[in-house]
């Protein structure tokens, strides 16, 4: 029975199968090892062997498909790229194959200086520890040194008389009595040493001619070159004296040293993550794990570029990021997988030279100079890698999330300085905490409350409401009228109608600091969290941009509506997943991306504070923001306060409001243009006579604008059926007992009071 040679000789007999039509074997075949017994078939050129049955599944690991003999004509083009990967380069589009001339460090400012930087103080630090131990080098190099002055002397002479390891074989040829072998050996020894002897002897005249000529001569020599070399001697003769085991300087085994990351190192940690997929490819093939580029500095750490086992993503490597670093032994926050460019079973591992909480982050770029244009972007981040991520405020909405002590408040202040230096900007904001974080910005804001009262959450409550009733409404009939005029072609807010006295769309920045005090107030949470959410899908295009943070990211201190249409959101460190994906969206935890891993700052130290996992600006990942404290903060304001005085939009002292709409009862209005003899109204009805009794207020108002309008005052909008033209037609309105009930409790009230 023939058998393949790959087939192992140990299963029983399969009967020979039909052979493949259309193919044959060629006349050239490589050499391959056979079993001793095994059947040799002779093959002659168009010889066609018996070949397994492809359709038995049991033979498809042994026999491939695709082969076809190069002879044999094959239509269509290749499937598999040629062996030969020998492509010239004017052919290659991609330059695929070609590694950078430099290294990405050396690619960027942020790279080289990371690096210069890491060198100078990795230096430093060797340097100062070898010299704070200067004197007990100095002490064994003084003791070591004639030692090695006599070792050094007594290897010359060994060397000149040619014994060493020709005794040994002497010794050995006379223990077996062999003469004749003792004297080749010994004439051996006598030949080599002959011409030492001479060398030595004529370096030694050489050296005594020399040092005599000096003597004689009366030559001066200063005292620094005998300092020297003593300096160079005693080392080198200490070296050569010094017993094997006791080196004379210390090892350099603290301090914030970086074991390099390998090849090897990177295994050991994927095979310990628990992945079942990849501990089954590497145990069938350990090259399953490969490489496509050198492991190589990135910034102040190691990247390391990794292709995982077939049908294995990144994004699992990524989830399971702090077994990696168990078995990479370091500590969470110095390893960072992420997934790569290319594919999804490429990952991007970096591991820092230190934990990202002991590096010194570089201070905010605009904090002493420079300004902001808030349709461009501007530095807020960085990475744990040291680089600098910039951000964008316009046609950006922002959600902050994070538990007490997580950095957040520090990041919406940032937001709102950056904001302050574009003098276009104007900053309306209320914080809720009540410890004033946000009152060095008072000064350049045109609305600013702070506290938890009823009072200061309705005036919040107002504002965005004034936000969506005519602020909103008032830019986008701006919006209508300059793209008729071709000033706004993709009916937006752009940069030239920004900076346009008059236009009234310059940039309008909203914030609201622990926004779940006010979405989780009794009587103006709801009607808040519906504005909120329309705010946030009109306002982007009409230059209204919307900052919110919060420590309670549920369902009822945070509508979903606002987290599904928010586009930029910030995690940072949370308890479980699902407030990590109440922030991120749904599966971002399950997706690696998992800001839980981050320790919130205590009395016992900042923790991660500022760091957080960021969706949208640029590729999801960790990022830290920029720590800017509250006298930072009164130097960036003090500059911006410059600004806006020289650009005439410093909003003056004690006017800070926000025109208001004309006064009006909604409640009374309704009672005053309800229909007599009827029971209950549609909104649409209503709203067409509200326009017609106050058309400054109500004029456009549409049966959802009532809607949220009465239901801080406890009216319920219900489905109201009338028949009209024969048929019978529901729509939403109120009934009037319902009205009657709601001025009846608000008068009770009023007196109360």
């Amino acid at each position: 029975m023939t058998r393949h040679p790959s087939v192992p000789d140990d299963g029983p007999e399969r009967p020979p199968a039909s052979p493949l039509a259309g193919f044959a074997w060629s006349d050239q075949h490589p050499e391959s090892d056979q079993d001793s017994d095994a059947e040799v078939i002779s093959l002659d050129a168009g010889r066609r062997p018996d070949v397994p049955d492809l359709d038995n599944d049991t033979e498809d690991a042994f026999y491939d498909r695709e082969s076809v003999p190069d002879t044999q004509p094959v239509p269509g083009p290749p499937v598999d790229r040629p062996d030969d990967d020998t492509i010239p380069p004017e052919r290659s589009a991609t330059g695929r194959g070609r590694a950078p001339i430099l290294p990405s460090w050396m690619r960027s400012r942020a790279g080289r200086r990371a690096m210069l930087a890491w060198w100078v103080k990795d230096s430093a630090y060797v340097i100062g520890y070898h010299a704070v131990r200067l004197p007990k080098y100095a002490a064994k190099a003084l003791i070591y040194a004639p030692v090695g002055l006599f070792s050094a002397i007594a290897r010359v002479l060994r060397w000149a008389s040619a014994e060493q390891g020709n005794w040994a074989l002497r010794q050995a040829a006379a223990d077996r009595n062999d003469p004749m072998t003792w004297l080749k050996l010994d004439k051996q020894r006598e030949r080599q040493s002959r011409w030492r002897w001479t060398v030595l002897l004529l370096a030694v005249v050489a050296t005594t001619t020399a040092v005599a000529a000096v003597v004689l001569a009366d030559v001066t020599v200063p005292d620094w070159v005998h300092w020297a070399l003593l300096a160079v001697l005693v080392p080198l003769l200490a070296r050569a004296g010094r017993p094997a085991d006791k080196p004379i300087t210390d090892r350099v085994s603290h301090g914030p040293r970086y074991r390099k990351l390998t090849a090897e190192l990177v295994r050991r940690a994927l095979l310990s993550i628990g992945h079942s997929a990849i501990n089954q490819a590497v145990a069938k093939d350990q090259h399953a794990i490969s490489f496509p580029t050198d492991i190589h500095r990135d910034g102040p750490g190691h990247l390391a570029i990794v292709d995982l086992p077939y049908g294995v993503e990144a994004a699992d490597v990524v989830a399971r990021r702090g077994r990696l670093a168990s078995g990479l032994r370091l500590p969470l926050d110095q390893v960072w997988p992420e997934v790569a460019p290319g594919h999804p079973g490429r990952l991007a591992l970096w591991v820092g030279y230190q934990p990202a909480g002991k590096m010194t982050q570089p201070p905010w770029p605009l904090l002493k100079s420079g300004n902001v244009d808030v349709f461009t972007s501007f530095p807020l981040f960085t990475t744990p890698r040291m680089e600098i991520v910039n951000a964008i405020l316009i046609f950006r909405n922002w959600l902050i999330g994070g538990q007490p002590g997580s950095g957040k408040t520090n990041l919406l202040r940032l937001l709102v300085l950056a904001a302050s230096l574009d003098p276009r900007a104007e900053l309306r904001g209320y914080e809720f905490k009540g410890v004033a974080d946000f009152q060095v910005v008072e000064p350049v804001c045109a609305e600013y409350g702070n506290g938890q009262d009823d009072e200061t959450i309705g005036k919040a409550a107002a504002l965005i409401r004034w936000l969506y009733h005519s602020e909103c409404k008032q830019r986008a009939a701006k919006i209508a009228h300059y793209h008729a005029l071709g000033m706004a072609p993709e009916n937006k807010v752009t940069p030239e109608l920004a900076a346009r006295k008059g236009s009234g769309l310059h940039p309008l920045v909203v914030f609201l600091n622990e926004a779940q005090e006010l979405f989780q107030h009794k009587d103006h949470g709801s009607e808040a969290g519906e504005l909120c959410e329309k705010v946030i899908k009109l306002g982007r295009a009409l230059g209204v941009i919307l900052l919110l943070d919060t420590q309670i990211p549920d369902k009822n201190s945070l509508p979903p509506g606002i987290t599904r249409n928010v586009n930029t959101r910030v995690c940072m460190s949370v308890r479980d997943h699902v407030a990590n994906d109440m922030i991120l969206g749904t599966g971002m935890h399950q997706a690696g991306y998992r800001a839980t891993v981050f320790e919130p700052g205590d009395d016992s130290g900042p923790g991660d504070a500022g760091w957080g996992i960021v969706v949208g600006v640029g590729k999801p990942g960790a990022r830290r923001s920029f720590e800017v404290n509250a006298d930072q903060a009164k130097q960036v304001i003090a500059r911006a306060i410059e600004m806006r005085v020289a650009a005439g939009t410093m909003p003056q002292p004690d006017t800070q409001t926000r025109p208001e709409p004309p006064a009006y009862d909604l409640l009374s209005d309704l009672a005053h243009v309800w229909p007599a003899g009827h029971d209950a109204v549609w909104n649409e009805t209503l709203c067409a006579r509200l326009a017609e009794l106050r058309p400054a207020i109500y004029d456009g108002w549409q049966s959802e604008q009532l809607t949220s309008a009465l239901k801080p005052h406890g009216v319920k909008v219900r489905d109201i059926s009338r028949r009209r033209d024969g048929k019978q037609r529901t729509r939403r309105g109120i009934r009037l007992a319902d009205l009657t009930t709601a001025i009846a409790q608000r008068d009770r009230k009023g007196r109360a009071d």
